[in-house]
């Protein structure tokens, strides 16, 4: 199906993920865990080192199991089912968060386990989300309808995190938000959890009743074990077929880390080098993902028309260029600018991969590719973290150097994309570009 009511039921389930994705994971709930619940704690490690080991060891898992539940999905035709399955278990965990109060230790605990166990099965979810791409876009569309999924992904983001700040956070003093909930144990914070898990949860629902399910491949579904040996049977037939595939797989993942590292140490560097407070930080993540999520679509409009490699090449060259001028820049001004300009162009690198990869996938096997595309992005995820404390050690402490080190990562992706081949010839002619506008 490939009209414009299926792309937006789908483009809702993006817009209802920001709710985990910005509020639990990035701008509140991890906050809150790390820094008001984890000053319960004792040991050797601080609550942010404890969190970033507890998501480590789910990135493990996830690159473990990804791309043999999006096989298995595949081969049984029940993509839609374990979306569903996958989606509405993240959702359960999110509100469970609400029983993480702040006034004894083992909250800490029970919430960095949970926020670890929802990453995994967002991320399981999240593969057969990508994987109905191909289900709801036509050869000449992919790249709008993937640029609209990240664009209503941002936009999303924008929305909840505003509603969240003014009801339940804003203010000061025992009571907070327009809705004066008590700050004691957590309370209204704990709430917030509860708001994203509904918030996803509705706005999720629409691809379930719009998008179909997908026909069962007519292979065998094997235990997990014979799962596993199929996975390594396909990755090596992927590498004598389809080298490029690879190499993009490879590519992409460093990129996509990259990318990653913009949003991970944006806040730190707005702070520690630009001079910027806690609320104008907020204001210029909301500001980001406007900037983010209008990229996303133009970038999808230029994918259809020129392909997906040179819009994510374009956008990490420039994204490159900027960060080098951000190195030298002084001021809140100065990071105003050239942060949004650095911004605008993560959406069309993340929109323009994930349309790369959509055209590259055999038939039938999406949702292997996809979490094959999760697993490589996962075994990468250190690359911007270690650059950016390697630049800073190498800067004398300074948080400065860490930029060169993100821009450094940036640079070898492009690098390594280089060599890899667009999947196919776009459309140049608007009259040649399907029947889906999104």
């Amino acid at each position: 199906m490939t009209d414009r009511r299926t792309v937006l039921a789908w483009g809702l389930w993006d817009w209802g993920s920001a709710a985990f994705n910005a509020v639990l994971v990035t701008f509140i709930f991890s906050v809150y865990l790390t820094g008001t619940v984890g000053q319960n704690i004792s040991g050797t490690f601080t609550p942010a080192q404890y969190y970033g080991f507890a998501i480590a060891l789910a990135g493990v898992l996830i690159a473990a199991i990804t791309p043999v539940m999006g096989q298995r999905s595949d081969l049984r035709g029940r993509r839609r089912r374990a979306l569903g399955t996958w989606t509405y278990l993240t959702v359960a965990l999110m509100a469970s968060l609400f029983f993480v109060r702040d006034d004894a230790a083992v909250y800490f605990w029970v919430g960095i386990t949970v926020m670890a166990i929802a990453s995994i099965t967002f991320e399981i979810a999240e593969v057969n989300y990508f994987a109905q791409l191909t289900q709801i876009s036509t050869p000449t569309t992919v790249g709008r309808v993937s640029g609209f999924g990240w664009g209503m992904g941002y936009l999303g983001g924008i929305v909840v995190l505003l509603t969240c700040y003014v009801g339940f956070v804003a203010g000061s003093g025992d009571t907070r938000g327009l809705l004066n909930l008590p700050t004691g144990d957590g309370l209204n914070i704990r709430v917030v959890a509860v708001f994203a898990a509904v918030w996803f949860g509705l706005f999720a629902l629409p691809v379930f009743f719009r998008v179909p399910e997908i026909s069962p491949s007519g292979e065998k579904a094997d235990t997990f074990r014979e799962s596993y040996r199929r996975l390594f049977r396909d990755l090596k037939s992927l590498w004598h077929e389809d080298r490029n595939s690879v190499f993009f797989l490879i590519s992409s993942a460093v990129f996509r880390d990259g990318l990653a590292g913009v949003f991970t140490f944006g806040a730190i560097l707005a702070v520690s080098v630009y001079g910027l407070s806690a609320g104008d930080v907020l204001l210029f993540g909301v500001a980001a993902n406007i900037t983010a999520a209008l990229g996303a679509l133009a970038g999808g409009w230029l994918d259809d028309y020129l392909g997906p490699k040179p819009v994510i090449l374009g956008s990490l060259v420039i994204m490159i260029a900027v960060g080098v001028i951000l190195f030298f820049v002084q001021g809140p001004v100065g990071f105003w600018i050239f942060g949004l300009i650095l911004c605008t162009f993560v959406g069309p690198a993340q929109s323009a991969a994930r349309s790369f990869l959509s055209r590259v996938a055999p038939d039938n096997r999406e949702g292997q590719m996809f979490g094959l595309y999760a697993t490589t992005g996962r075994a990468v995820s250190w690359l911007a973290p270690i650059a950016f404390a390697a630049f800073v050690f190498l800067g004398g402490g300074n948080d400065r150097y860490g930029i060169l080190g993100i821009v450094t990562v940036l640079a070898v992706g492009a690098a390594l994309l280089m060599r890899v081949t667009d999947p196919t010839k776009p459309a140049r002619r608007a009259s040649e570009m399907g029947t889906v506008e999104a």
